[in-house]
């Protein structure tokens, strides 16, 4: 670039100002540092705007085809590692531009007609964000794909299931694996309905009114892939609902990768050795040899702290805004950025682990057959077979599991006198059901742990992934 950064900086604002910004309002006031990720967005958000001007006969074609010429030799050099950002010229929009004029001389001081920085930034972080919805779901469906492939090969491998971490029932590793490939669908559709929703083009709004030339927005639109232009100017320069929804469904999503690295801390310890983590996911002590730690699932766990303060923080920027663009939305972006780095990081590395996890399966099932698991199915037997209450089989079910801990025994091996003792109507059948295989084969209620029912998931899960 052959202007001065203060020359420039001043030619960009007009004649309103007469000497350059003090240097410490420079540093708050540029967010070129930052929102330089966001070139090719504006370069192709200005490249739709000057080919609808030369349509619209604002400027000429050939003005028109000098900028798009421009732009392109800007994207390259930005790509090459060529150009050379400015903080004189604030940001991001006013750099390409200035870069633009120098290239294409005057024709690039046409290509501000009719838009402000307001709809620029508006539109660029759009498209920004909507690229990372597209990311994310992307993300995401390689992640189901991974616990699906979990769930087929552990259809029927039994495992303890857990409320309050305390053994409850047992299920199958495959329904626990579905589990994950549920929530995580639905944070897929969270970011496909706020894409659908961002899918309107601000751009054309101009500074807050709309702008006097016969501009199309319908045009710019469609070439940047949108549906529709934004109907309101003052909505559209002044909304960022669009990257509040982007963040909200990003940290319901770390929140539910947070949950599944909590899960693989403990099952990887020692003391429950439900999975072994490969080298790729795990580090030693440096004073410890034994030590193989899960370091990957606890950074994956932790980062959610930063994806929760990003929605924290935009929400927080956002509440107190009048209508319509105030210099406080420029903080808008480190945190968004941040939070999507931060996200896709964590579905790679989770996608990573769970594809490379290994479950023990002979020690989930001792675990399973373990902490008294099958006391429900006593009780559904109790209710089935001799008519009791369901709160009276409780009772029963209750105190033969009292005497089978005091006994140091689990229920199966408590003796039929034993059980008749308590209940003398408790015959031998009663056996066949306090077996971990025989209670998650009963399971059968559609979305149940059933080996019969996971496979059906598994199929449907199949079939809708691809």
């Amino acid at each position: 670039m052959t202007q001065s950064k203060d020359a420039a900086a001043n030619a960009m604002w007009g004649g309103r100002f007469a000497s350059g910004p003090d240097a410490i309002m420079t540093a708050i006031n540029a967010s070129i540092g930052f929102d330089q990720r966001m070139y090719a967005q504006d370069i192709a958000g200005s490249r739709a705007h000057a080919a609808m001007l030369a349509a619209q006969g604002i400027i000429s074609d050939n003005d028109a085809k000098a900028i798009g010429e421009g732009l392109l030799t800007v994207l390259s050099e930005i790509e090459g590692g060529k150009f050379t950002f400015s903080t004189a010229l604030e940001d991001i929009h006013l750099n390409v531009e200035s870069r633009l004029t120098e290239i294409v001389g005057e024709a690039g001081k046409r290509l501000h007609t009719g838009r402000s920085r307001n709809d620029q930034v508006a539109v660029d972080f759009r498209l920004w964000v909507r690229d990372q919805c597209d990311a994310a779901i992307a993300g995401l469906t390689a992640l189901m794909k991974a616990f699906l492939a979990q769930a087929e090969a552990g259809t029927d491998w039994v495992m303890p299931g857990f409320t309050h971490l305390q053994t409850a029932q047992p299920v199958t590793w495959g329904h626990h694996m579905l589990a994950y490939v549920e929530m995580f669908a639905r944070d897929r559709s969270r970011f496909e309905d706020a894409r659908k929703r961002m899918n309107e083009c601000p751009l054309g709004a101009a500074a807050l009114a709309g702008t006097s030339f016969p501009i199309d927005r319908h045009a710019t639109a469609k070439a940047l892939g949108f549906d529709r232009p934004t109907a309101n100017s003052l909505d559209s320069v002044s909304d960022r609902d669009f990257a509040l929804e982007f963040l909200s469904a990003s940290s319901i999503c770390a929140m539910h990768l947070s949950r599944f690295a909590e899960e693989l801390v403990i099952w990887s310890s020692a003391q429950f050795r439900f999975v072994r983590l490969s080298d790729k996911w795990t580090t030693g002590s440096s004073i410890m040899p034994q030590k193989k730690n899960p370091d990957a699932a606890e950074l994956l766990r932790a980062k959610l702290g930063r994806i929760l303060g990003a929605t924290v923080a935009l929400f927080t920027i956002m509440k107190g805004l009048a209508l319509t663009y105030s210099k406080d939305m420029q903080e808008d972006k480190e945190q968004t950025f941040d939070a999507a780095d931060t996200l896709m990081l964590g579905l790679a590395a989770m996608t990573g682990m769970v594809s490379d996890m290994a479950a023990n399966r002979d020690v989930l099932r001792m675990a399973a057959a373990s902490g008294f698991s099958t006391a429900t199915d006593l009780a559904d037997w109790l209710v089935r077979r001799l008519g009791l209450p369901f709160r009276d089989a409780h009772h029963v079910t209750g105190t033969l599991v009292a005497i089978a801990e005091k006994a140091g025994i689990d229920l199966p091996d408590l003796t039929l006198a034993q059980m008749q003792a308590v209940h003398a109507g408790i015959t031998a059948e009663v056996f066949e059901v306090l077996g971990v295989d025989n209670s998650v084969n009963s399971r059968v209620s559609y979305g149940g742990t059933a080996p019969l029912r996971v496979a059906e998931q598994v199929a449907r899960w199949k079939a809708a992934l691809g």
